[in-house]
């Protein structure tokens, strides 16, 4: 199934909806104590997964997607976890090296938007915007000190994100969630797909579109530890809670290392996407 977090016209807050093809169907309205939101829906279990399948199997309300706004589809989360290196050309044009263990780092809640949204920053804090597409995973049973052969079977979903950054922030210190974690930095969606549509996360084709050039075409199969690999690794120091978002590293391609440079400007547009999930665009405002 798909998930997203739409409003529709004149609505005020969004709700989780089913999405079918160009089609929505408002998860509240399935019955009594439905959840309005997907971190509810994973934390409701298998049940309540399986309650609201067959609820809209059978519901009539479906409704035309067009004219619904998409909001971040992962909302709530317990957190944000970003690898950074998980590919080697991407840490080779950054020319960083990819340690024996994963790079991790974490995104602030504020960084999450939807798709089709707008994406601001001041030029006084940065001109070195770049973009990054990456498969987000999303956790559905509790995670520790699993096998890797195990862990996928923790996985509730998968995501498309777009982990935008502030390159010459990055550089300068010696941290690098907040140079990522700018308000609308971290666009993601716009569905969520369960784990049960996507048989093998590393054999997925992953591109970035900025201004109408593609810059990212790659396939996760690329990544230097797959997605088992880091939820057993990321597993072994905390618990990951239902819910969280891993987001799981770049391919090459990135604007900063290209020549000329390609940074995202005043008024572009950009489009990451993964095949047989979804594509996920962001247009971009510079104020000042």
């Amino acid at each position: 199934m798909r998930f997203a977090h739409v409003t529709p016209p004149g609505g005020d807050e969004p709700q989780l909806a089913v999405i079918r093809g160009g089609e929505a169907l408002l998860v509240p309205a399935l019955f009594d104590g439905a959840p309005a939101h997907l971190q509810a829906l994973i934390e409701g279990g298998e049940a309540l997964l399986q309650r609201v399948r067959e609820a809209a199997a059978s519901a009539g309300e479906w409704q035309p997607v067009d004219g619904y706004a998409f909001a971040s589809a992962v909302q709530r989360p317990p957190v944000v976890l970003a690898v950074g290196l998980n590919y080697a050309a991407h840490s080779s044009e950054l020319g960083l090296k990819a340690d024996k263990a994963p790079t991790v780092f974490v995104l602030w809640p504020n960084s999450l938007t939807g798709h089709d949204a707008t994406t601001t920053w001041p030029r006084s804090l940065s001109e070195s915007i770049d973009y990054e597409a990456e498969l987000g995973v999303i956790i559905g049973r509790p995670a520790r000190d699993v096998a890797e052969e195990d862990a996928l079977s923790h996985v509730w979903g998968y995501t498309v994100v777009n982990d935008i950054t502030a390159r010459d922030i990055q550089f300068s210190e010696a941290q690098w969630s907040r140079c990522k974690s700018f308000d609308g930095f971290t666009p993601n969606g716009p569905v969520v797909v369960t784990a049960d549509e996507v048989p093998d996360p590393q054999d997925l084709h992953i591109w970035a579109v900025v201004d109408g050039q593609t810059v990212q075409d790659a396939s996760t199969g690329r990544m230097i530890r797959p997605v088992s690999a880091l939820i057993a690794q990321l597993s072994q120091a905390a618990t990951l809670l239902p819910g969280t978002l891993i987001s799981t590293g770049s391919p090459g391609g990135a604007g900063y290392s290209r020549d000329p440079q390609v940074f995202l400007r005043d008024r572009s547009t950009v489009t990451v996407g993964i095949d047989g999930i979804g594509e996920l665009t962001t247009h971009c405002r510079i104020l000042g």
